[in-house]
C-alpha cells in the first residue's frame, strides 16, 4: 500500500515540476530564443542543468522551510500527495487563465490549508513568508524604478544586442592545433553581448530551480515513508527538463507577449534584477516567486523610464508643467551613440509616440492570481483535510 501511494506522488510530482518547467523556462531563456542567441533545444538543456544545481544548492534551504517549518508536525505520505494535488490544481486554473502561476506560493498555500485543518499551522513562519509575499513586488518595481530612470537609457546609448549572418565561432585551421575564432561577421562586441545574454540567461535558471525544485520535491520529502530530499530532487530536475523539451517551446516563442515588448537589454535587467531577489530569498528559506519579482521589476522599469521628463523636485512639488509622462518609453531604443535625455527633459517624439508599456488589465489579472492561486489552495486544503483528517 505504501508503495502504491509513493508510486501516486512520484507521479504527481512529476506532474508539478513538468508544468513547472514549461513556464520557468519559457520565462527564463524567451527573450534569449527570440533574439536568436541559443535555440530552444539548447535553452532546454541548459535550463535543466542549471535548475538542477539551484535545486540542489539554495534550493535546499527552501525544502527545509517547505517540508519543516510550516506545520509542526511530520506530515504522512497521503498528505504529501494531497497537497502536491492542489499544488496541480492551483497551477491549471492559472494556466486556464493563461497566467504564469505563482507555484511557491501556491505550494506554501497548501501546507498552510492543512495546518489549520489539524491544528498544527506554523504561525510566525507563515506570517514571515507572506510578509516577504508583500515586500518583494515593492522591491522589485523600486529597483525598476532606479533602473529605467537612470540606468537603462545610459547603458541602452552604448550596448548593441545584435545576431550577425553566420556562426557566432569558428575553427583556425592554420596551426596544428585548431584554435576558436570570432565568426566571419561576427565584432568583439557581438561576442561579448552573447556571452552575457547566455550567462544571464543560466544565472535566471540557477534562480529558477532554487525556488521551483522544493516545490515539486518537498511534499514527499517531509513525510514519513517519502523520497529522501536528494532522490526527490533528481525526479523534480527531470521533470521541470521535460518540461523545457517540450510545453516550453511554446511559451519561449510567447513570452512577454501580452504584459510587456520590451527590448532584449531591458529583458536581462529585469532577469538579472529577479533573479538576484529570488536567489537571496531562496537562500533565507523564504518561497518566493520568480514570476512576482519578474513582472515587477518590468513595471518599475517601465516606470522609471516613461518619467524620466519629471525631476524629483518636480515630482514631489507636483510642479510638473508641461512635462508629458508616457508609458510608450521603454519600448523604444536610443542608437548606439545617442545621448539620451538627461533627467527633466522630454524625450524624443518616437520614444513618446512608443506602445502602451504594459497593459494595465494584465497586470490586475498577474496580481490577482498572486492572491486567487494560494487562497484557493488554502481552501480547497483546508476543506479536503477537514474531512478528512486521518489523511494528515
Amino acid at each position: 500500500m505504501v508503495e502504491t501511494v509513493l508510486l501516486v506522488g512520484v507521479a504527481a510530482s512529476i506532474f508539478v515540476g513538468f508544468n513547472i518547467g514549461g513556464s520557468s523556462t519559457g520565462i527564463t531563456w524567451g527573450p534569449s530564443v527570440g533574439a536568436g542567441i541559443v535555440t530552444k533545444t539548447t535553452a532546454a538543456a541548459v535550463m535543466t542543468f542549471f535548475v538542477f544545481f539551484g535545486g540542489w544548492t539554495v534550493g535546499r534551504n527552501v525544502m527545509e522551510t517547505l517540508s519543516e517549518g510550516i506545520v509542526t508536525v511530520d506530515l504522512t505520505l497521503s498528505a504529501g500527495v494531497a497537497v502536491l494535488f492542489f499544488i496541480g490544481l492551483g497551477m491549471l486554473v492559472a494556466n486556464v487563465f493563461g497566467v504564469p502561476v505563482p507555484t511557491s506560493m501556491t505550494t506554501v498555500g497548501a501546507i498552510a490549508g492543512l495546518g489549520l485543518a489539524t491544528g498544527t499551522l506554523n504561525y510566525a513562519t507563515v506570517a514571515g513568508i507572506v510578509t516577504w509575499w508583500i515586500v518583494t513586488p515593492v522591491i522589485g518595481l523600486w529597483i525598476g524604478v532606479l533602473i529605467g530612470r537612470y540606468i537603462y537609457p545610459w547603458v541602452n546609448r552604448r550596448v548593441d544586442i545584435e545576431k550577425s549572418e553566420g556562426p557566432l565561432l569558428r575553427l583556425e585551421r592554420r596551426g596544428t592545433v585548431p584554435t576558436p575564432a570570432l565568426g566571419p561577421n561576427t565584432t568583439r562586441q557581438e561576442f561579448g553581448t552573447t556571452i552575457a545574454v547566455f550567462v544571464i540567461g543560466c544565472y535566471m535558471a540557477f534562480s529558477a530551480g532554487a525556488s521551483n525544485v522544493p516545490n515539486a520535491a518537498a511534499p514527499l520529502v517531509g513525510t514519513v515513508d517519502g523520497l529522501g530530499a536528494d532522490t526527490a530532487i533528481i525526479v523534480a530536475t527531470l521533470a521541470i527538463g521535460l518540461g523545457g523539451f517540450t510545453i516550453a517551446r511554446r511559451t519561449m516563442d510567447s513570452v512577454g507577449g501580452e504584459l510587456s515588448d520590451i527590448p532584449l537589454l531591458a529583458a536581462l535587467f529585469v532577469m538579472v534584477t529577479a533573479s538576484t531577489i529570488t536567489t537571496i530569498l531562496s537562500w533565507a528559506g523564504i518561497p518566493i516567486s520568480l514570476v512576482m519579482a519578474t513582472v515587477m521589476t518590468i513595471v518599475g522599469i517601465g516606470w522609471g523610464r516613461a518619467t524620466r521628463p519629471v525631476t524629483v523636485r518636480e515630482a514631489v512639488t507636483r510642479d510638473v508643467g508641461n512635462a508629458e509622462i508616457e508609458l510608450g518609453a521603454i519600448v523604444s531604443e536610443e542608437k548606439v551613440g545617442e545621448t539620451a535625455p538627461r533627467i527633466g527633459q522630454p524625450e524624443a517624439d518616437e520614444v513618446l509616440r512608443g506602445d502602451d508599456l504594459f497593459n494595465p488589465r494584465a497586470i490586475v489579472k498577474y496580481v490577482s492570481m498572486w492572491i486567487i492561486g494560494p487562497s484557493m489552495s488554502t481552501i480547497l486544503a483546508y476543506g479536503f483535510f477537514t474531512v478528512l483528517p486521518g489523511i494528515a
